[in-house]
């Protein structure tokens, strides 16, 4: 008698789905701690009482897109940089946030040099929004959010009030 075995079937991404896939999660994660699309353009910080204040930098609005900077406005005592730091566009049509680029001990330049191959590019972008995405949920399990959000662009009560903010 023959003897068959049920071999389960894992899909296998490729590693551009992959990045598709955490952009995705990383706009679900981020929008759901902070809204930054309801932001206005200006400098925030969450304070959680015994952790790092999180600086929240809405760099610019536009149509379909936020820019965003995350950091804990600790500095590398070498360059002078926020440390770790991460630069990130919010796709508010796509449903997706990339990490564009992130300063975590060295500049990209140094980590890739100035002409990558597109598969070391490739991999780069999963690294960084693969970090994103821990720091994120860090982030989340700390108490960062909306609720713990200040504005420090000196907004007045009533501008506070119709985004939102405290």
């Amino acid at each position: 008698m023959l003897a068959t075995r049920a071999t389960a079937v894992i899909p296998r991404f490729s590693r551009f789905a992959w990045l598709m896939g955490l952009y995705a999660e990383n706009h679900q994660r981020l929008q759901r701690i902070f809204a930054p699309a309801d932001l206005a353009p200006g400098e925030y910080v969450s304070s959680i009482g015994d952790g790092l204040d999180l600086h929240l930098s809405v760099i610019a609005r536009h149509a379909y897109t936020v820019e965003l900077k995350l950091t804990y406005g600790l500095l590398d005592p070498e360059t002078g940089e926020a440390d770790p730091s991460a630069h990130v566009r919010m796709y508010n049509d796509a449903l997706q946030v990339e990490a564009t680029h992130c300063y975590a001990g060295r500049r990209w330049q140094d980590v890739l040099g100035l002409r990558p191959a597109h598969s070391t590019l490739l991999n780069h972008r999963l690294r960084m929004n693969a970090f994103l995405n821990k720091w994120l949920a860090y982030i989340d399990e700390q108490g960062h959010g909306r609720h713990s959000l200040r504005s420090r662009n000196g907004l007045g009560s009533q501008e506070k009030n119709s985004l939102g903010i405290a």
